[in-house]
């Protein structure tokens, strides 16, 4: 059984708590033994006894970042297919979002591992940090119009676009949304996100075609993201 990468989202601050579901989360990996991976040790460490957490932990922090991010990410990925968790945090904020965290995330993806995230707010920023695309640069959409003429035209146009994109519409649109675009996308991948951060969240990226026949349930909250062409 494969394990899991966890993204943890922290305060951008130093004096923030950092989530009660978070902080659990880390006290078990900890006991447990997991892979915690931090992108800067000094500024993780006095972090992370600002949280409450087990200074024993420190020691066993893994340095993941621009300089590390080649030597280890197989490995990491190599890990994750032997059933080992891991749990990421960057200095502050969210990790995987213009990051170095985005090359594992993109991994995972590719390798069929799941991502995942403790709670953040913002879902926009979240859907892109766990979608693994390159997104130096990315656009967002926004909701696309109701109105048939002008929608064929907006879907036409963003796929043809070589950005990365993001699109939102209504829960009881999305099956029509990906049907839609999967007559101008082709084969290009996309990453959809649904239910964020709910017990019932789902992550599927790859063509839209097999990612129509996975989801069951369609009438749910969504952020569809296109990947770069």
């Amino acid at each position: 059984m494969k394990g899991k990468l966890t993204l943890i989202p922290t305060p951008i601050d130093d004096e923030s708590p950092l989530c009660s579901i978070a902080k659990d989360i880390l006290l078990k990996a900890f006991e447990n033994e997991e892979i915690l991976l931090v992108e800067e040790l000094k500024a993780n460490r006095r972090r992370w006894i600002h949280h409450g957490l087990p200074r024993e932990a420190i020691e066993k922090f893994v340095l993941y970042n621009e300089h590390t991010r080649d030597k280890l990410k197989h490995d990491l990925i190599n890990d994750l297919n032997k059933g080992k968790n891991i749990y990421l945090l960057s200095d502050c904020g969210l990790p995987a979002f213009c990051d170095p965290g985005q090359e594992l995330v993109d991994l995972c993806h590719k390798n069929k591992i799941k991502v995942s995230s403790t709670p953040f707010s913002n879902s926009i920023a979240l859907a892109v940090a766990l979608s693994g695309f390159p997104h130096q640069r990315f656009i967002f959409e926004g909701f696309i119009t109701n109105k048939k003429e002008l929608r064929q035209k907006e879907i036409k146009r963003i796929s043809n676009s070589k950005e990365v994109s993001i699109v939102m519409d209504t829960p009881y649109r999305l099956k029509k949304l990906l049907e839609e675009f999967k007559e101008t996308l082709g084969k290009r991948e996309v990453f959809v996100g649904i239910d964020l951060n709910h017990k019932t969240e789902e992550l599927h990226r790859g063509n839209i075609s097999d990612i129509l026949s996975h989801i069951k349930e369609f009438k749910r909250e969504f952020i569809l993201i296109l990947g770069p062409k």
